[in-house]
């Protein structure tokens, strides 16, 4: 029976790799790759689909070689393998060859959780490739990839880099490289606004934060700029509800709190307490109910309950504009 283990060596016999995350699945197994080829640079590479792994083939692909030459063999997709082909993994995960590195990728859900199980139990080395649906991993995904280069970036500039990117990890990860790549300082939020302009421009948030700031002409020109290169309206909209939700919290919140602990009482993270306090001034009681009922005229106006979408949204910033406005007079 196969040796368990814990250890994150990439060359462990068989490497697992859980999850729907395209970016770090390929990454699983170019990890495993490279650190094959750093040990035998002649090292034989066999990627596979579930519907080129038949019945023996894997006995073929980890026989023993005439000159016991090093590979890697990668299965993509293993919840998708046969039945009969499962036997055969199985049976191989018992008794793994000598300088042959198994790497299996799963999606995880409950479709060849027997497979998964018998990897585990086998003590297959695991690698988590979880896909990253929420805002915050996206953020803590950008901030893990500067650490990881050994580069400075301000929380600020993770964030407007995740706000112009958006979900695609792979663009995102393209994006810090750029910018690591290019600029020797510290990266800020300036910095990001240099280099995706457009795209940040283009961000729901920028909208929501020219909005709740009382700066209407910027918020209409990111706003009309956001709808013309096709942000989803209620994007937009959740972009604002979130804006002002965050002014009425933090306003109604113990004066003289600390960042740190408001940011756990209230669900945001510290950089952002600095930012909403300024944002915040000129903010009243009043002028959070009326933004409130102008984003929710706007939710109901482009999701059918209006005929024109974009008069909605510009209705909404002009509204909130004049609401963060109206307590400096």
């Amino acid at each position: 029976m196969a040796r368990k283990t814990t250890t994150d060596d990439p060359l462990a016999p068989v490497t697992l790799a859980v999850g729907q995350e395209e970016l770090l699945l390929d990454r699983a197994v170019q990890q495993v790759v490279a650190a094959a080829r750093a040990a035998d640079p002649d090292t034989d590479v066999r990627d596979l689909m579930p519907d080129a792994l038949q019945p023996g083939t894997l006995a073929e692909l980890t026989s023993p070689s005439l000159f016991a030459e090093r590979k890697v063999v990668v299965v993509r997709n293993a919840q998708d393998l046969s039945a009969d082909t499962i036997k055969d993994v199985k049976g191989y995960l018992g008794t793994p060859a000598e300088e042959i590195t198994l790497v299996l990728l799963h999606a995880g859900g409950a479709k060849g959780k027997g497979l998964l199980d018998a990897a585990r139990k086998a003590g297959a080395r695991e690698v988590a490739c979880p896909k990253m649906t929420k805002p915050a991993d996206r953020l803590a995904f950008v901030r893990s990839e500067f650490r990881a280069t050994g580069r400075s970036a301000t929380p600020e500039a993770c964030q407007a880099l995740v706000d112009a990117i958006g979900s695609d990890l792979r663009e995102l990860a393209s994006a810090v490289s750029q910018l690591v790549a290019d600029v020797e300082s510290t990266i800020d939020e300036a910095v990001v606004a240099r280099y995706y302009t457009g795209r940040a421009e283009a961000s729901s948030f920028t909208v929501a934060d020219r909005a709740v700031e009382g700066r209407a002409a910027e918020a209409l020109e990111a706003l009309r700029w956001a709808v013309s290169t096709g942000v989803p309206p209620v994007l937009i909209t959740s972009a604002l509800a979130q804006g002002v939700r965050s002014i009425g919290k933090l306003a109604s919140a113990p004066r003289g709190a600390r960042p740190g602990d408001l940011a756990r009482e209230l669900g945001m993270p510290p950089w952002k307490i600095d930012r909403v306090r300024q944002q915040m001034r000129g903010w009243s009681a009043d002028g959070v109910a009326i933004a409130l009922r102008a984003v929710a005229e706007a939710d109901a106006g482009v999701k059918g309950g209006g005929d024109d979408p974009e008069y909605a949204l510009e209705k909404a910033v002009v509204t909130i504009a004049r609401a963060a406005r109206a307590g400096r007079r």
